[in-house]
């Protein structure tokens, strides 16, 4: 008999994709997946960090009921030699250590298994300081396709040559730099999937808030009406619902001007 498992049929049921496996029942999480569910797919060197806060809240209730599927494929186990080396020393010299290429392929390879090479259907993402800043729209942009392939870096980063095989996209979460792409696939998966349908329960959530009419949220309100002296806007306590959108509306472009004169410029430049 062949060391090589063959692969097992996924069987349908209903609304529900259920997936037979070699694993143990009593060493998986039983988590349900509805047909069509989005999916995440995370390579990284430390599975055991997801889900992590995405297990928790609206996120963490949306996987439990199979809204969307978190799979995470451990590089360790692709890397060469007897300690399976993921990574090693820069060429031309420097500090740190470097994925190898060959090594970050078999894991791409791995992970890329079902699904769709189009990658507006199934994007491919390096969480990089030095890619495209992340915002609204991206998350909008990944929460419309059928899933995704996250890539969590460590060390200095990843062989070039990798990325350039593979067209993957390089996103960034801010001008700054992290130990590793774990915390920043987090963060932009939870932005990712609090936009798929049915996660927050009311759709209007996602379009009042920050950034989804390019300018910053409204200040928000709840009792007490008085708190230390200081009491909700009058106008919110109205109950005229034009009087409200009006001064919602004021305040977000007073707090945008404010706090973010780019993201202002941006705006005012969309009205010309």
């Amino acid at each position: 008999m062949s060391d090589e498992a063959k692969p097992l049929a996924t069987k349908s049921h209903g609304r529900l994709s259920i997936s037979a496996s070699l694993k143990p029942r009593d060493l998986m999480e039983e988590t349900p997946r509805l047909k069509g569910a989005w999916v995440a797919k995370i390579v990284t060197l430390f599975p055991e960090a997801f889900p992590g806060t995405l297990g928790l809240s609206l996120t963490g209730k949306a996987l439990a009921e199979g809204r969307w599927a978190l799979e995470t494929i451990d590089l360790r186990p692709y890397g060469e030699g007897k300690h399976r080396n993921v990574d090693d020393n820069p060429a031309g010299g420097g500090a740190g250590m470097v994925l190898r290429a060959d090594v970050v392929a078999k894991a791409l390879e791995a992970a890329a298994a079902g699904t769709p090479p189009d990658r507006g259907r199934w994007p491919v993402v390096y969480m990089s300081p030095r890619g495209r800043p992340f915002d609204q729209a991206t998350a909008r942009r990944l929460a419309a396709a059928d899933g995704m392939t996250l890539l969590c870096g460590r060390f200095e980063g990843v062989d070039e040559r990798v990325l350039e095989a593979y067209g993957i996209e390089e996103i960034s979460l801010g001008d700054f730099v992290l130990t590793g792409g774990e915390i920043a696939a987090q963060a932009m998966l939870d932005a990712t999937v609090r936009l798929l349908p049915g996660v927050l329960g009311n759709a209007a959530s996602t379009e009042e808030e920050s950034f989804s009419s390019g300018l910053l949220e409204y200040p928000q309100y709840t009792r007490p009406t008085v708190w230390q002296g200081r009491e909700i806007p009058a106008v919110l306590m109205s109950g005229h619902h034009g009087e409200i959108a009006k001064w919602r509306k004021a305040e977000a472009e007073r707090l945008t001007r404010e706090r973010r004169p780019d993201l202002w410029a941006k705006h005012e430049g969309g009205k010309r």
